[in-house]
């Protein structure tokens, strides 16, 4: 396994070493004790969530906040995506900065999100499965999150937005001005 810190501190880039052969390909997609090594980071992942999504579905910005905070450990099972994250932690020297990254089934190539991080992703081919792994359960009460076209963060999501499709939920998402400013 290979990891790299992005530039927001404590997101790191992680592609796993895959074993391929006639039969098809086996790798490890998660190991507690490698990843706390390679990342400083100790966590305990207690949900797994998955998503098959069309071409042109957009899901985010999406985070939880105070105690019900996730770390994420993101990765497509099977097509592509763009995934972002933006860091939300005001006292951080990249508050309100994002990363982006393309991810997919052929590479396996995964992103680990930490707690107070807004993520979220465009499906870039259809039938796209996403998988992510949290440290912290889901609380409906705790759930918040950031228009998609947030004029401040100005995320190139690399789709015409005429052609984005979310959800009537995350259509009425805040701005990041009204929210952390």
């Amino acid at each position: 396994m290979k990891v790299e810190e992005t530039y927001l501190k404590g997101c790191f880039v992680i592609m796993p070493k895959v074993f391929k052969d006639d039969r098809g390909y086996f790798l490890e997609t998660f190991n507690e004790q490698v990843f706390s090594k390679e990342t400083g980071i100790k966590t305990h992942f207690v949900q797994d969530n998955l998503s098959k999504s069309s071409k042109g579905v957009l899901r985010g910005l999406h985070f939880q906040e105070g105690e019900a905070a996730q770390a994420k450990l993101v990765q497509v099972i099977k097509g592509r995506v763009l995934d972002v994250c933006v860091d939300l932690r005001k006292d951080s020297l990249t508050f309100g900065k994002h990363f982006s990254i393309t991810l997919d089934g052929l590479n396996k190539v995964q992103l680990y999100v930490p707690r107070g991080f807004a993520h979220g992703f465009i499906v870039l081919e259809d039938n796209t499965i996403f998988s992510y792994k949290c440290d912290n359960f889901y609380d409906k009460n705790s759930e918040s999150g950031i228009i998609f076209n947030d004029k401040t963060l100005n995320i190139d999501w690399n789709f015409p937005e005429e052609k984005i499709i979310v959800s009537e939920k995350d259509k009425t998402l805040e701005t990041f001005e009204n929210l952390f400013r």
